[in-house]
């Protein structure tokens, strides 16, 4: 035996006694993955580890691999890692060796994209705000300091890993690691000319050099060099062909939703266009397939990017932002997984046979002996089609897939949901302290003013206007600008101070008294306002508070992108009609606020001032309370209606930005969204006219019984009293089924296996293992029209099916009833009939 095969070995020994012992040497051909010499479908989902809580993880990942997931994507975020160049925090949240032995334990791989630019909508794309200020350096280029850096936390992420035994040739579960991040993308790589290609090959040798044992991608990088494997991100990339016929197909971003911006509506994706989506890549022949989100969560702290992109990262993934399973999504991707992993045997063998079989109709046959798997697709988006393959006839709605794991037999379309749907909702209820309402008083808060202007020791004066991210290297989202000037006379009543930012948001005080205020947005994070002021002979002060929203994590150059109050500032309609410029004067600065300084966000300052003089709708105020739990172990969000903007901390851990006043447009949203068709981020919106966010997660692991610390601190002015908790339910439980359903996908067999043909089924679980279905609210056989919680009858339903579900239901966790007149009778010849339930757990 060679000495590699007794490492191997023993390297297998002592992996199983950690987690799932995965041992296999990892390689790629044409086709797809190979684990141990044998080519894998991998259905894959993104969770990022700070994005939730160590004490979610293992759920999370369990419910992952209960909806039919084989790998874990996760990117790993430099700035959480060295905050400070050379310190690093790899734990608690920030524990990715764990997270990665919880995947593993779980007996699923792990894809690892180091990159280390992540984008993800996450603050700086991912980079510590440190390697800004390097001298020379210049990011994502072919620039010695940056690729210094960049191997430097690189190696040090592959040696932790290793030295973890994580790598699959080590017995591990990571599988894939990714170098650089959407590189290629058309306003990337070309914006940095002729230095892009020479960094492209660096960072693929790089990577390489550094002996993972597992191989490495690139996404969105068309150019890769060999052997980095080119990968698809999008809505769809079943079109989409890697650069060499030697690289099998990988799509590393199938986008299950979109993310969330302060200002904008809610985008979501329907379960039929993402199924559809999964189901063409794997008929065009991928073999690896990631959805973007799993599981969105949230950004807690300050790490949400963009600018202004939302504390919650939701992200309309399968699994919500609070842990909770989002139905019929889940359930029905769990089903397309279930589906294609019944056509592996075929998949993995062969390349697919592609042939048209009418307008915008198309099946794809894999077969190899006598093993067969077949996908019809009817990828127009006005009119459904039957079919005839094989002999054999198919109803095909537009833009959906049939999945046949025997070349016959349709074991899905995705189009026709067989998994049930959920209603969520939220309990509201007002804080208690240690089990006392407040009752709408404010005797349970205390507060404490934030100065205006400057009052720190370490402010400093300069001449002009500092660009802000270069002054505070975003320590704080806030900068202080203060100047006093003195006027021979009070200015008069049409004086206007005009001020000109390069965002996100900013206060103007004249004289300690807030005169206006301006917000950039998303897409347009420049501020421009003109206020009207009132002045008065002699001294004037003018402070102006700055302050950041996330900081900008996409686009070329990105890292150059400034921030804060660049001018020109002027006062302007002075009272001999001059105009008096301020940008080059010498200006008083201050980084952060006093209140952060004196360490209050952890609530442990004594200089707090009691409730009873409860200031409210006053800016720059800090607000603490002390407060117990919301009973139950439901999932906790604090509802900030009655707030304005500012940051919140339990009991001293950041649950991120809150910014309730910042509302979507008014229209821009559907009451419904057709599934048919492409679909991008701005087809589907929901919440229009209402605050972008206004329920923030709070992890149940960060409260305690009683005894708990709310902090607050409030730009613009909001009364706390008006705060409010939020546990989230399930609420109702429905299924609507029709004829022509396809049996469920648990239930398929193969003619050669079942002498008997099954029928449409409809089935009911209660979310949670001691819940059962205690009423039913809603049954109808026949032809029910609407949706979940709003189901009505049609003119034609069977009379026996409330009593028919109730007894097959009330009583039992789950419940499976045939979809028929065989079970329910036929109330109208003739019609297509279909059945809609809804019942409720308790």
């Amino acid at each position: 035996m060679k000495a590699t095969q007794i490492l191997f070995l023993f390297c297998c020994f002592l992996g199983i006694l950690v987690y799932t012992c995965f041992c296999a040497n990892v390689t790629y051909d044409h086709r797809a993955l190979l684990i141990g010499g044998n080519r894998r479908i991998l259905i894959s989902g993104s969770i990022h580890y700070p994005r939730s809580t160590p004490e979610m993880w293992p759920d999370l990942i369990q419910k992952s691999k209960d909806g039919g997931l084989n790998v874990i994507e996760t990117y790993v975020f430099w700035n959480k890692h060295e905050p400070v160049r050379g310190q690093y925090n790899f734990e608690g949240g920030n524990d990715i060796v764990k997270f990665v032995k919880l995947v593993g334990a779980a007996g699923l791989y792990v894809h690892l994209r180091i990159g280390p630019y992540v984008c993800a909508e996450w603050n700086y794309g991912g980079f510590p705000l440190w390697l800004h200020f390097i001298p020379g350096i210049q990011f994502r280029t072919n620039n010695e300091p940056f690729k210094a850096e960049m191997q430097r936390f690189t190696a040090k992420i592959v040696d932790l890993m290793k030295q973890e035994n994580l790598y699959a040739s080590q017995g591990g579960p990571i599988i894939l690691s990714q170098i650089e991040n959407e590189y290629g993308n058309g306003d990337i790589e070309p914006r940095y000319g002729p230095a892009a290609k020479p960094y492209v090959n660096w960072a693929a040798s790089m990577a390489t050099s550094l002996d993972t044992g597992v191989p490495w991608i690139m996404c969105q990088q068309a150019d890769a060099p060999d052997p980095i494997i080119n990968t698809c991100n999008g809505f769809y990339c079943d079109q989409f062909t890697p650069n060499s016929n030697q690289k099998p197909k990988f799509w590393t971003e199938n986008w299950s939703g979109w993310f969330r911006s302060f200002g904008g509506a809610v985008p979501y994706r329907p379960v039929e266009d993402l199924a559809f989506a999964v189901a063409r890549f794997f008929q065009r022949g991928g073999t690896l397939q990631n959805y973007y989100m799993y599981h969105g969560g949230t950004n807690f702290d300050r790490t949400s990017g963009g600018p202004f992109i939302t504390t919650t990262y939701d992200y309309d993934a399968p699994i919500d932002e609070f842990g909770i399973i989002r139905q019929p999504k889940w359930g029905h991707l769990k089903d397309v997984h279930k589906a294609i992993m019944l056509c592996e045997e075929a998949l993995i063998a062969t390349d697919p046979k592609i042939t048209s079989i009418g307008p915008n109709l198309e099946a794809a046959v894999y077969q190899t002996g006598s093993v067969c798997a077949a996908f019809l697709a009817n990828f127009g988006t006005g009119s459904d089609a039957t079919v005839n393959f094989n002999g054999n006839s198919y109803h095909l709605p537009a833009w959906s897939v049939s999945i046949l794991p025997d070349c016959k037999n349709v074991a899905l379309n995705t189009a026709k949901i067989n998994s049930p749907s959920t209603i969520s909702s939220f309990t509201r209820e007002p804080l208690k302290e240690d089990g006392d309402s407040l009752d709408g008083s404010s005797s349970g808060w205390s507060w404490i003013s934030e100065p205006v202007g400057i009052s720190k020791a370490d402010a400093f004066t300069k001449v002009g206007l500092l660009e802000q991210i270069n002054t505070t290297a975003d320590r704080s989202d806030y900068l202080w600008y203060s100047l006093s000037i003195d006027l021979q006379d009070d200015g008069g009543p049409q004086t206007v101070l005009h001020i000109e930012s390069l965002g996100h948001a900013l206060h103007a005080f004249i004289n300690g008294k807030l005169a206006g205020s301006g917000t950039g947005k998303n897409g347009q994070q420049k501020v421009t306002v003109d206020i009207p002021v009132t002045l008065v002979a002699g001294k004037n002060t003018i402070d102006l508070l700055s302050l950041t929203v996330g900081l900008q994590n996409y686009g070329a150059f990105f890292d150059t992108v400034g921030a804060g109050i660049t001018g020109p500032v002027r006062l302007n309609g002075l009272k001999n009609g001059s105009i008096l410029d301020l940008s080059s004067q010498q200006w008083t600065y201050q980084v952060g606020l006093k209140g952060e300084q004196l360490g209050l966000p952890d609530g442990t300052s004594g200089q707090w001032n009691p409730g009873s003089t409860l200031p409210k709708k006053q800016p720059l105020t800090w607000y603490k309370t002390n407060f117990a739990a919301p009973s139950g172990s439901d999932p906790v969000a604090i509802d900030f209606t009655g707030m304005g903007k500012g940051e919140a901390w339990v009991n001293g851990q950041s649950i991120g930005r809150f910014w309730p006043t910042n509302f979507a447009p008014k229209d821009g949203c559907t009451n419904a969204c057709n599934y048919r068709g492409p679909y991008n981020s701005n087809k589907c919106l929901k919440n229009c006219g209402q605050p972008s966010q206004s329920l923030y997660h709070v992890p149940r692991s960060w409260l305690k019984p009683s005894g708990n610390t709310l902090v607050l601190f409030e730009e613009n002015g909001g009364d706390p009293t008006q705060i409010t908790f939020a546990t989230k339910q399930i609420g109702s439980l429905c299924a609507h089924v029709s004829e022509s359903h396809p049996p469920p996908v648990d239930l398929w067999k193969s003619d050669t296996e079942s002498g008997s043909k099954l029928g449409p089924v409809l089935s009911l679980e209660c979310p949670y293992p001691n819940q059962v279905i205690s009423s039913i609210k809603f049954a109808s056989f026949g032809t029910p029209q609407g949706t979940c919680g709003n189901f009505n009858h049609g003119r034609c339903r069977s009379k026996r099916s409330l009593s028919i579900i109730q007894k097959a239901c009330v009583g039992s966790r789950s419940c499976s009833v045939g979809v028929s007149a065989n079970t329910f009778g036929d109330p109208c010849r003739g019609v297509a009939k279909s059945l809609a339930v809804e019942a409720a757990c308790t």
